[in-house]
């Protein structure tokens, strides 16, 4: 019986998205954002050398077909890469009206949200007062700080001295679906931070808000403010069942690694491996030595996206690149034959773009298992299907297989 294992490097878009004028950062559209071309280019010219140095060094990710996937993506060739593939490689197009998480991963699973996601606007205060009365209310403080856009890690540098002072959540949004809730784990209380979210979460689900994500962090004014690995995202659960139901329904075991979890709020899933990204490359190994056959292995490798994407750090992002590249062999070569492992994402965030947010791209679809074979231009559903066939499981959504 076969095994699949399903790898998300979040935000390592390759462009061409054909929708991509319809998305922005600020007031710039997302049209030519291309999260990987962009990051070897810098590479190449010497402007991502913190670090590191020299070209993008991605042999082992090349080698399965990531070049070729990027210039099928976008006809643009990212330098440094275009090996001829030993792999399945092809590129995938989002048909959902988000570049967020849950519909990236929603998507990639079988099933494109059918609705469109509710934003806040970019005001000051951005979130209603009602909203805000609940919030006061299930935190037991007479106030509120932020209440507007921000980027995280900024906001919680800006107000977390105050937030210590007057014991108020900090609340912010971001072009995303999202609303996020940061709070000192020491002086609020992580376990007061976590039912504070879990407490207003129906409301925002309600609104069609996708997330409500809690952000803990530490330090003081003094030492500087730290964001803790200690986040926890409650999402909406998928509008119909997704792969790790069918995998799951057909009797099968789910693994997930990373944030899958959250992202389908358990739906599915059997058991649940966290931490940073070094130690999720240590789960990802293990459960090729310990996954039973028949069964999914979801992983979502989240720095890519959430410690270098949003705060625009391209050598940051060529780091980890980098890092999961030279990483990949070893857990590659626990594989048994009629496994398969596909590597994708679920959306861009090109370092060199304009704003802090997501970029609207496709993205890379690469594999190994069963040899050189071309996916070509695919949807995301079709990934899930793919998985699905692969496993023998029957697909339930509008995606069709590649294999």
């Amino acid at each position: 019986m076969s095994r699949a294992f399903l790898v998300v490097m979040d935000s390592v878009g390759c462009g061409g998205a054909p929708d991509a004028d319809g998305f922005f950062n600020e007031d710039r559209p997302d049209t030519g954002a291309n999260t990987l071309v962009h990051i070897a280019q810098a590479c190449a010219e010497g402007r991502a050398d913190t670090g590191r140095s020299g070209p993008l060094k991605l042999h082992n990710l090349d080698n399965l077909g990531l070049g070729a996937a990027s210039r099928l993506a976008s006809g643009r060739t990212a330098p440094g890469l275009g090996a001829a593939p030993q792999g399945l490689w092809g590129a995938a197009t989002e048909v959902s009206r988000g570049k967020d998480t849950p519909s990236g991963h929603w998507e990639l699973a079988g099933v494109p949200v059918p609705w469109d996601w509710t934003y806040f606007p970019r005001e000051l205060p951005a979130f209603p007062e009602d909203l805000l009365a609940e919030i006061r209310q299930i935190a037991g403080t007479d106030g509120t700080l932020g209440n507007c856009h921000a980027s995280g890690t900024e906001i919680v540098e800006r107000l977390g001295a105050e937030h210590l002072r007057t014991g108020w959540p900090i609340l912010y949004t971001s072009a995303d679906s999202v609303f996020q809730i940061a709070a000192h784990e020491e002086a609020f209380g992580l376990d007061r931070l976590y039912a504070l979210c879990a407490g207003i979460a129906p409301r925002l689900h309600a609104m069609r808000i996708g997330r409500v994500i809690a952000r803990p962090f530490t330090g003081s004014a003094e030492t500087g403010f730290v964001r803790t690995p200690r986040r926890h995202d409650y999402a909406m659960t998928p509008p119909a069942p997704t792969l790790c139901d069918w995998v799951q329904g057909a009797g099968r075991r789910v693994q997930a690694i990373g944030k899958i979890g959250d992202i389908f709020s358990m739906r599915g899933i059997d058991e649940v491996r966290t931490g940073p990204d070094a130690e999720l490359m240590t789960h990802w190994a293990d459960l090729m030595d310990e996954a039973p056959e028949g069964s999914l292995t979801f992983a979502n490798f989240v720095e890519f996206d959430s410690l270098y994407g949003h705060r625009r750090d391209v050598a940051g992002y060529a780091r980890a690149l980098e890092w999961f590249d030279a990483a990949l062999p070893p857990v590659l070569a626990r594989m048994r034959p009629g496994d398969l492992v596909l590597i994708t994402a679920d959306h861009g965030n090109d370092p060199t773009w304009t704003g802090t947010d997501h970029t609207r791209e496709r993205v890379p679809v690469i594999g190994a298992g069963g040899g050189p074979r071309a996916a070509g231009l695919c949807a995301f559903a079709d990934i899930g299907a793919s998985v699905a066939a692969h496993l023998g499981v029957p697909s339930q959504g509008p995606g069709r297989s590649f294999l």
